[in-house]
């Protein structure tokens, strides 16, 4: 099943859309419910990355206390009689578009989850249709966003390798020299106070991730560093040139050499790029910062 794969969900009672455009976590439209903790009532935009536990609310999430759900339509409690295997609480069920369901824990901090389908034949189908065979997205699903302006081509942009928008990126340790690939996904180790992993799309500029520990929306990831070796890849020199955070820096493969290449390490952030020499050489195809 594909990495990250974004569900997206209705409401069981009433069957209308979940889905939030405005809100993006993990670059992709989230899923808004009406939530109380503690008795205090409030918003939430869950991830719909499968696997992921990013979220961003408007009143605090206390750990280990229970969640109440709510539609924002029809505002009935989503709630079922199933509990948790891992802690017990509550199972939440929100209904999928391409047919069955998706439970997740009421209790914060529990990361137990599971997917149904009703017919997996039909459902793999559909999945295959928006993503592509091998978990790679189509250009009309995927969220690469065409320039606002089309650059004029020079002479010296024809001698450029182009990396096309789409193209799979294999990606390296800058000091190990080991693949950061796995399972078809650009993996490095981060911590925010807690250990854990970041998975990326490789695809450029497909712009997809989820975490195996919570990322903050808009917040800085303060360690990324090589699975392997556990060597920083936080670059000493370079910035992003959009918000001015830290940028990771690893390396990729073109067709005549490895490149440098920058990835900001402000979550929600979509900037990347080259060093100044690869420039010269190679250009990304349709990239947000030219």
């Amino acid at each position: 099943m594909y990495e990250l794969m974004s569900l997206k969900v209705k409401c069981p009672i009433c069957g209308k859309s979940l889905m939030n455009h405005d809100q993006m976590i993990d670059n992709e439209p989230s899923i808004k419910l009406n939530i109380e903790v503690a008795k205090n009532r409030g918003t939430i935009n869950l991830s719909s990355i499968y696997g992921s536990y990013n979220y961003k609310a408007d009143i605090e999430m206390i750990p280990d206390e229970i969640v109440k759900f709510f539609c924002p339509h029809c505002t009935a409690q989503i709630i079922s009689d199933v509990d948790c295997l891992t802690c017990k609480a509550p199972m939440i069920p929100f209904h999928l578009d391409m047919g069955g369901k998706v439970s997740v824990c009421s209790r914060i901090g529990c990361k137990d989850h599971k997917v149904e389908f009703e017919d997996l034949s039909i459902a793999l189908n559909r999945l295959y249709q928006e993503y592509g065979y091998g978990a790679k997205q189509s250009e009309k699903d995927s969220n690469i966003k065409p320039s606002k302006k089309i650059p004029e081509i020079s002479k010296t942009d024809e001698k450029k390798e182009i990396i096309e928008s789409g193209t799979f990126i294999q990606a390296y340790c800058p000091s190990c020299k080991k693949s950061l690939i796995e399972d078809e996904m650009l993996k490095v180790k981060i911590s925010n106070g807690e250990e854990g992993y970041l998975m990326l799309s490789p695809y450029l500029n497909v712009f997809s991730s989820k975490s195996t520990i919570f990322l903050p929306e808009d917040k800085t990831i303060k360690i990324v560093s090589c699975p392997h070796c556990e060597k920083s890849l936080i670059s000493e020199k370079m910035k992003c040139e959009i918000c001015g955070s830290p940028v990771a820096k690893i390396e990729v493969s073109a067709r005549t050499k490895l490149l440098d290449f920058y990835l900001c390490t402000k979550k929600g952030c979509k900037w990347h790029g080259l060093s100044e020499d690869d420039l010269y050489d190679i250009r990304l195809d349709d990239s947000d910062e030219w």
